[in-house]
């Protein structure tokens, strides 16, 4: 059995040695033509001018020095992240040996903290979110981090909805059932609910209860640890292997691990197993970006509500949105459609569809692959 570094045990009261894990990898597909296999969504410049990768960065810069924080990405990628991020130290880019989605890199981060220190929290943040109130983040994110060691459990935030959205997954609080720690409360976690149907979603809006999975996760490494041997024993023998191979700088050994291990998102392979985990309110505006909708709330918009990033005149048109980079749009009698141009590409699809474009890049990848 792997043996563990001698105990850090701090004072109750201390802060934690937190770390922060930004997840730097994924593909973006929603946010097609601008988004594409060499340029995800977390390197676009959509909410400013800085990209979404750079903003991420900036949210924390305070919280902790830049040697505690980290990025895990493939290899590509990380040569592109070392460009955008030269201020993080160059171990703390970790290079996941392949794409299996957010479970194997999430472990291989974990391992990597867990080696320097096994009582470290750990913030898991992805790459390519929007979050208005920067200092508030950082205030929640710090009391979710003492929350996360004190009480040992995994802290997440939850999400306010705003709509009966079916494209997020949602969080089940007991909000009669909760711990206060620095003025903040954290609800007890009583379920998972993926994507419901409409119905199901106008059900969770009413109940008061439910709150959108927000993928911010914290937690102390040896918690993890512990909650991969007990919720997903199928995945410890994996774990121990890749602190092995860690401590031996094996990479030969960590790739073979990473081509064993099953393709899943970290949500399903483990939080969702948990049981008596934590929950935040997110009340930081944050928003996923995860359609083109989403963007109108952050973006321009005139009279009629039509949002643009770039020149546009309009007839009789309202609520839609524009991205039409160094050319000027004209638009008549249209309403609610989106209209994206690339330098090779053009979507044109009305708003309540923006969801399936992930459906159309799958489309592409068969029969246009140079385009994707």
């Amino acid at each position: 059995m792997w043996e563990k570094k001698k105990s850090m045990t701090k004072k109750v009261g201390e802060k934690p040695d937190l770390r922060i894990v930004i997840l730097a990898g994924g593909s973006g597909t929603r946010f097609w033509p601008l988004s594409r296999r060499k340029k995800p969504k977390q390197y676009l410049s959509i909410t400013g001018e800085k990209k979404l990768i750079e903003q991420t960065l900036d949210r924390v810069k305070g919280l902790v020095p830049y040697s505690k924080i980290y990025t895990v990405a493939v290899a590509w990628q990380t040569q592109r992240l070392k460009k955008l991020l030269p201020a993080l130290p160059e171990k703390n880019f970790i290079v996941e040996p392949q794409a299996r989605n957010t479970a194997p890199s999430v472990m291989l981060a974990t391992a990597c903290v867990y080696l320097d220190n096994p009582e470290a929290v750990i913030a898991l943040l992805p790459a390519d979110h929007y979050i208005r109130e920067a200092r508030l983040f950082r205030q929640k994110l710090a009391a979710a981090a003492r929350a996360a060691y004190k009480f040992r459990k995994i802290v997440m935030f939850g999400i306010q909805p705003v709509s009966p959205a079916t494209g997020y997954g949602y969080l089940h609080s007991l909000p009669n059932n909760f711990k206060t720690l620095h003025k903040e409360k954290f609800y007890s976690v009583a379920g998972f609910k993926e994507k419901p149907d409409l119905p199901t979603a106008l059900d969770f809006i009413q109940s008061g209860e439910y709150y959108w999975n927000s993928g911010i996760f914290l937690w102390r490494v040896d918690v993890f640890e512990q909650s991969l041997r007990k919720y997903t024993p199928e995945l410890f023998p994996a774990w121990l292997k890749i602190l092995q191979a860690l401590e031996k700088n094996d990479r030969q050994k960590l790739t073979k691990v990473f081509r064993e291990l099953p393709a899943q998102s970290i949500d399903y392979a483990l939080i969702e197993k948990v049981r008596g985990s934590l929950m935040a309110r997110g009340d930081f505006g944050w928003s996923d970006l995860g359609s083109w909708s989403s963007l109108y709330q952050f973006v321009n918009r005139d009279e009629n509500y039509n949002v643009f990033c770039s020149p546009l005149v309009s007839l009789d048109s309202k609520n839609c949105l524009v991205l039409n980079p160094g050319q000027l749009t004209a638009l008549i009698g249209l309403e609610d459609v989106i209209v994206v141009n690339s330098r090779d590409a053009l979507l044109v699809c009305r708003r309540e569809s923006d969801q399936r474009v992930k459906e159309l890049v799958e489309k592409l990848q068969k029969e246009k692959p140079e385009f994707t």
